[in-house]
């Protein structure tokens, strides 16, 4: 996991995915960029693999996540999309590897009444790719505008970000 930031903020982007499965690792390779090229960022990142139950002490935690994830949503691969989800029927059927995970722990949220505000932001994938860590180009090529999406939203956050 990456988490650089000593402060603790209120607002927490977190990248899922599998750097052994090729596109599916967006979320990761989203994160790891914005960590060494964002250094001015009013929220904490972190890498959070494939998903599970460990993240479920970071809902409790932080107001605000952003998330970005992999989907195989049938749209054209690099598609990027915004959804905020508050339930996990919310979320698309059509998550990468670790979708039932991820609706497991918003769910557990929900439950436990620590579910924060979630800005989920899916870059379409068309295959998964065993043993592959490298990124397709249409898949590269949305990096940037994932970028954009995501300063976006903290600035509509505004001062309730720190």
């Amino acid at each position: 996991m990456i988490d650089n930031h000593p402060e603790k903020r209120n607002t927490l982007i977190l990248g899922i995915g599998n750097l052994l499965m090729g596109d599916e690792g967006i979320g990761v390779h989203v994160v790891r960029e914005l960590e060494n090229k964002q250094k001015n960022l009013q929220a904490d990142i972190i890498d959070g693999g494939t998903g599970g139950f460990h993240l479920l002490s970071l809902f409790e935690e932080y107001k605000y996540i952003i998330m970005v994830d992999a989907t195989m949503d049938g749209q054209p691969e690099g598609t990027i999309s915004l959804i905020e989800p508050r339930f996990s029927s919310d979320f698309p059927r059509a998550l990468t590897a670790h979708d039932i995970g991820l609706k497991d722990l918003v769910e557990s949220a929900i439950i436990l009444g620590k579910l924060p505000k979630i800005y989920l932001i899916t870059v379409s994938i068309t295959e998964i790719q065993l043993m592959k860590m490298v990124l397709s180009k249409n898949v590269k090529a949305s990096i940037p505008e994932v970028f954009k999406k995501i300063t976006n939203i903290l600035q509509g956050l505004n001062g309730s970000v720190n």
